[in-house]
């Protein structure tokens, strides 16, 4: 079990220090700036000590197109702040992202040279494409492309590196457990704010202990640094700070946000309309109860079950995102059948369901209301990309060759 200990030193205290550590001990260091409060803040701190040491750090802008115009503006003011002191990687390339607000395109790809018509902006001058990066495939998962690019940046373990990422453990159950895990030998020098993610490659959480109030006590306390003009749109519409999000507008947690683009942005706002399928009436919908879009409670149509609403659900979908989760349910049935299982109840407990300790059909049927492609309600994740595999294949190739050669 893991509980937090507390120091006699502030956040903002042991957060200098650590980025400080992280200066003494590694050979490069690169910021993944996504221009949000967290990212911002680290960015903040470790330019602070990059300036005081003279000496220049990486920052990893991955830009993924449908952003709000306030983030784009923020990012290059500091971009513009720090420029004697960066190293820019400024990235728009073609990668795959998820859409949950449509059935009918569950997937689009950022800076798509084919909707080149429809970007909801052009690139920066400073941009970098692919060609700047040999690791890179087309259709590439985000995930895939940070990873590869901190093992590119270390010359593949030629030189220690370390990846700043501005997470905090208490935004979610998986950021926590990303840090908190018992990770015996997977971390630098025994700091639990690291993660080992390849040879003399490690990610560095340097705010991990933050609270969102701590951020903004930061940005109240040194207004002289710019932060993201967008949160204090976000604030006059009354979001709580808790919910305050950023990334791109169509992921599965994303979205519960889209509809604040017609508020704060309109311009951007009809841009993403014209931009992905399904984009209007998902915003229109996200905030509603029940079956509209799967959240809280929902119900069956009256003379059905759960399973033949699922599949009149089922029904109703594309063919081939209806064979997608078909798949998916084979995948999950077989699993409890294995487990005990021999068929599945229609539905169980709400308190064992949302558990997932138990199968039902009711599950199911929740998972297609929600849009959730991956079934992550199920248990079930997201699969490497066809590009990222195609690309091991080839790195093992040449490796293998040059094992021939030699």
């Amino acid at each position: 079990m893991n509980i937090k200990k507390y120091q006699d030193k502030t956040v903002l205290q042991a957060s200098r220090e650590r980025v400080a550590t992280v200066f003494d001990d590694f050979e490069r260091i690169y910021v993944s700036f996504s221009g949000g409060k967290d990212s911002t803040v680290m960015m903040h701190l470790v330019m602070a000590e990059a300036i005081k040491r003279k000496q220049k750090v990486g920052v990893l802008v991955i830009d993924l197109e449908a952003q709000y115009a306030d983030t784009i503006k923020h990012i290059t003011r500091m971009v513009e702040l720090y420029k004697d002191h960066i190293d820019l990687h400024w990235v728009c390339v073609p990668m795959l992202l998820r859409n949950a607000v449509s059935n009918y395109q569950p997937r689009w790809v950022c800076w798509d040279e084919d909707k080149k018509d429809v970007w909801v902006r052009q690139k920066p001058k400073c941009a970098r494409t692919g060609e700047d990066y040999p690791f890179f495939q087309p259709k590439m998962e985000f995930e895939e492309f940070m990873v590869l690019f901190g093992e590119w940046y270390s010359e593949q373990g030629k030189y220690k590196t370390a990846g700043m990422i501005g997470i905090r453990a208490d935004e979610s159950l998986h950021r926590y457990r990303a840090i908190a895990c018992n990770k015996d030998g997977l971390t630098h020098n025994g700091h639990k704010w690291t993660t080992k993610i390849a040879r003399n490659l490690f990610n560095i959480y340097p705010i991990y202990d933050w609270r969102t109030e701590d951020i903004w006590v930061f940005h109240g306390r040194f207004r002289d640094l710019p932060h993201n003009a967008v949160y204090d749109k976000m604030n006059m519409a009354g979001v709580k700070l808790s919910q305050q999000r950023l990334c791109q507008p169509y992921g599965d947690d994303q979205r519960r946000g889209l509809w604040l683009y017609h508020i704060l942005e309109p311009e951007t706002w009809y841009k993403l309309i014209a931009r992905i399928n399904g984009v209007n009436s998902g915003a229109l919908y996200i905030q509603e109860r029940g079956n509209m879009t799967g959240y809280h409670k929902i119900t069956k149509p009256d003379g059905h079950t759960w399973e033949s609403f699922c599949n009149l659900l089922l029904k109703s979908m594309p063919k081939k995102t209806r064979n997608h989760y078909i798949a998916r349910f084979k995948k999950f049935i077989s699993g409890w059948n294995d487990r005990g299982y021999p068929k599945i109840p229609d539905e169980a407990p709400v308190e064992l369901e949302n558990s997932q300790w138990v199968p039902s059909w009711r599950r199911m049927c929740k998972v297609i209301l929600r849009n959730d492609y991956w079934c992550k309600g199920l248990g079930q994740t997201q699969p490497k990309s066809e590009a990222y595999q195609k690309f091991k294949e080839i790195k093992k190739a040449k490796k293998e060759a040059q094992n021939e050669v030699s």
